[in-house]
C-alpha cells in the first residue's frame, strides 16, 4: 500500500486556450463564479486517448469516443461549498427519455482534509497543510450511487484569459471503461483541469495508468482525457428536473449516509467493474423505483442507510 500512496507519475502538459478576457473579481467570489457557471445543460463529448506506452509489451486501446446529453445542477451552495449533481439524459428503447444520476462533484474552499482515494476499495480523509489549502479549492468526486471516487486539491487560475482549475496528482480507481476489461494496471495516478470556455466549459486529465509488476508500481501507458461541455437544451431536459425532484430526498440521506462513514477517517467500499461501487445498483435501483412512484422515500431509505452501514462496516 505505501508504495500506491508515494508513486509518482509523470503528467502531460495543459495546452493554452485564448479566450476573451475573464471578467474581474477578488478571490474566493471569482472562483465561486466559475464552479457554478459550469452550472446548466448540454452535449458533452467524451474523448479517451492512450498516447505513450512506459512497458515494452504494451500496446495502447484505441482512441474512445462517445457523448451524450447531461444537466449539471446547483444542490447546494454555501458558505465555502458548492456542490454540482451531472444527470445524464439519453433516449430508452421505446424513444422515452432515460435519466441516469452521474457523477457529483463537491467543491471546498480552503480545505482543512480532503478524501482521498489511497488503495482497492479504500478512501482516507487527508489533512491539507495550511500553505497547500490557502487559497485553494478542493474537488471532491463521487460515484453515480454518492459512494467516494476521488479528491484532490487545487487553485483557480485566470492568465492567459482562461478561468481554470488544475489538480494535484490523484490516485483514483479505475473507470468503468477500462475495469470491465480487467487490465494490468489497476489504478490512475491523473492531473484534472477544469476549464471555461465559450461555448460552456471542458475537463482534461492527464492520466498514468499504474499497477504492480513484479511487486513495484509500474506505468503501463499515458492517456489524455478530454470531455467537453457545449451549451445545448435540445433534448429531453424535462426529464432530468422531473428525476431530480422525484429523487433529491432521497440522494440528500443517501450522502448523509456516506459522509457519516467518510467521517470515521477511513472508508472502505468494495469496487464492482461495472458498477464503481458494489453498492451501486441497489441504491441506484432504488431511486428508479422511486421516480416511477413503485416506492416512497420513506420506505427506501432504511434499506439505503442499511447497505451503506454493512458495506463500510468492512475492513
Amino acid at each position: 500500500m505505501t508504495t500506491r500512496r508515494t508513486c509518482l507519475a509523470a503528467l502531460g502538459l495543459a495546452f493554452a486556450i485564448h479566450l476573451p478576457a475573464v471578467a474581474a473579481g477578488t478571490a474566493p467570489e471569482r472562483d465561486r463564479a466559475s464552479i457554478l457557471a459550469m452550472a446548466g445543460d448540454y452535449r458533452v463529448r467524451f474523448d479517451m486517448r492512450e498516447t505513450t506506452p512506459f512497458v515494452a509489451d504494451y500496446k495502447p486501446l484505441e482512441p474512445k469516443l462517445s457523448g451524450g446529453y447531461e444537466s449539471v445542477r446547483v444542490i447546494e451552495d454555501r458558505d465555502g461549498f458548492i456542490s454540482l449533481q451531472h444527470l445524464l439524459v439519453a433516449e430508452g428503447p421505446d424513444e422515452k427519455a432515460m435519466v441516469i444520476k452521474h457523477w457529483r462533484q463537491d467543491w471546498t474552499y480552503e480545505p482543512s482534509e480532503v478524501l482521498a482515494y489511497e488503495s482497492s476499495g479504500r478512501w482516507t480523509l487527508k489533512p491539507v497543510a495550511a500553505a497547500a489549502r490557502k487559497g485553494a479549492w478542493s474537488q471532491t468526486v463521487w460515484q453515480t450511487d454518492d459512494s467516494p471516487r476521488y479528491g484532490g486539491v487545487g487553485r483557480w487560475a485566470y492568465d492567459h484569459g482562461v478561468a481554470r482549475w488544475t489538480s494535484d496528482a490523484t490516485l483514483r480507481p479505475l473507470a468503468r471503461r477500462d475495469a470491465v476489461r480487467h487490465p494490468a494496471y489497476t489504478w490512475y495516478v491523473g492531473q484534472n483541469r477544469h476549464a471555461l470556455t465559450p461555448a460552456g466549459w471542458v475537463h482534461e486529465q492527464d492520466n498514468a495508468k499504474v499497477g504492480l509488476r513484479e511487486g513495484r508500481p509500474v506505468t503501463y501507458v499515458h492517456e489524455v482525457v478530454t470531455n467537453s461541455y457545449t451549451k445545448f437544451d435540445g433534448y429531453n431536459v424535462g426529464a432530468a428536473d422531473a428525476y431530480w425532484a422525484a429523487t433529491k430526498a432521497y440522494w440528500a440521506e443517501v450522502r448523509k449516509a456516506w459522509d457519516a462513514a467518510a467521517r470515521r477517517r477511513s472508508i472502505a467500499v468494495r469496487e464492482e467493474a461495472q458498477a464503481g461501487s458494489v453498492t451501486g445498483p441497489k441504491l441506484m435501483g432504488l431511486a428508479d423505483e422511486i421516480a416511477a412512484g413503485k416506492l416512497t422515500t420513506t420506505d427506501a431509505l432504511p434499506q439505503a442507510r442499511a447497505l451503506i452501514g454493512e458495506e463500510t462496516a468492512r475492513r
